[in-house]
């Protein structure tokens, strides 16, 4: 009797420590979904799917496809909900994400730089001092590229938004739409993403009034970062490991290999956008571009005081915890 007592005791144990474990690896799942944006700073994402990098990291016969997203809120509400499992978007939507409350944690850069301010040809305006007044474009409110547009004409010349009951009316608009805005007359300035900065140049609707060196954060922010779920990291860190590796292998592809790169980038932005980029237009993008997968969180901790100074967030950001450089380390 008290051996069978002895036997039980112990499988009840046994049970209660499985129950109270965190898991490092389970059965992957036989779809992988990735996510990204038709936007140069997003190569990455292009590149993994053309090339089959996260097929190679996965375990064989996973299968992976992929969702385009024309903006950060809806990419950050597919990781929340499941519908992805990773991929690229812009630290602005996911640092908001993470400060109200979403599980989700940033593992990786895509990119840095990328950000060009442009004003509409014949808009009148060829100094910053002249926006005061006129109707600015950005993908969405409080995205990576609005927050770095208002951070500066807040900073270095004392302008706001309607919004914040300032001088310059806001719009939005997918950016691969702002040469059509720029040319029918609704918009004068654009806080644009590479490649669409490029091609609005290229095709005369606009001219370039501050470059990315100069736009707020412009050279060291991640213009495009690799996010998944916090349930994920803590459930199953192996499968992680493996989005991240294929990750790694795609960045380090385009930066071994930038002309092949380009290529795919044309092509992929033309399957999803149905607009074709010509190669001087990319390689104008490229030069105003750093492709990592290196973070530093402080740029990220910076990059959330200023959405918070600009009204985008209702408290002060902490961030601690959005970042988790272990797999890529």
């Amino acid at each position: 009797m008290k051996k069978l007592l002895y036997l039980c005791t112990i499988a009840l144990l046994a049970v209660l420590t499985a129950c109270g474990s965190k898991s490092t690896s389970g059965e992957t799942p036989e779809e992988i979904i990735i996510g990204y944006f038709p936007n140069i700073n997003h190569v990455a994402g292009m590149v993994a799917e053309e090339k089959n990098f996260y097929e190679e990291t996965l375990p064989d016969g996973t299968e992976v496809s992929y969702k385009y997203f024309p903006d950060g809120s809806s990419f950050m509400t597919a990781i929340e909900t499941g519908e992805i499992h990773g991929g690229l978007v812009g630290p602005g939507p996911a640092m908001n994400h993470f400060t109200n409350g979403a599980k989700i944690n940033i593992l990786a850069a895509g990119s840095t730089g990328g950000t060009v301010i442009m004003a509409r040809k014949d808009s009148g305006i060829t100094s910053p001092e002249d926006i005061k007044g006129k109707t600015f474009i950005s993908p969405r409110v409080g995205c990576t590229h609005d927050v770095q547009f208002e951070t500066l004409m807040m900073r270095e010349f004392g302008m706001k938004s309607d919004r914040l009951n300032g001088d310059m009316k806001h719009v939005t608009g997918k950016p691969a739409t702002y040469a059509q805005q720029f040319a029918n007359g609704k918009v004068d300035v654009a806080t644009v993403p590479e490649p669409w900065a490029s091609y609005i140049e290229e095709e005369g609707y606009g001219e370039v009034l501050i470059d990315t060196k100069n736009v707020a954060y412009g050279e060291t922010l991640p213009a495009a970062v690799f996010v998944t779920s916090s349930d994920l990291v803590e459930n199953d860190s192996e499968l992680v490991q493996k989005l991240v590796d294929g990750h790694m292998k795609a960045t380090e592809f385009i930066q071994e290999n930038p002309d092949e790169s380009k290529t795919i980038a044309i092509n992929k932005i033309k399957d999803i956008t149905e607009q074709e980029l010509s190669r001087s237009v990319i390689d104008s993008a490229w030069e105003r571009i750093t492709f990592t997968y290196e973070i530093n969180p402080d740029y990220l901790q910076m990059f959330a005081n200023s959405s918070f100074d600009l009204e985008f967030l209702k408290e002060k950001p902490d961030l601690e915890g959005l970042v988790d450089k272990s797999f890529i380390e």
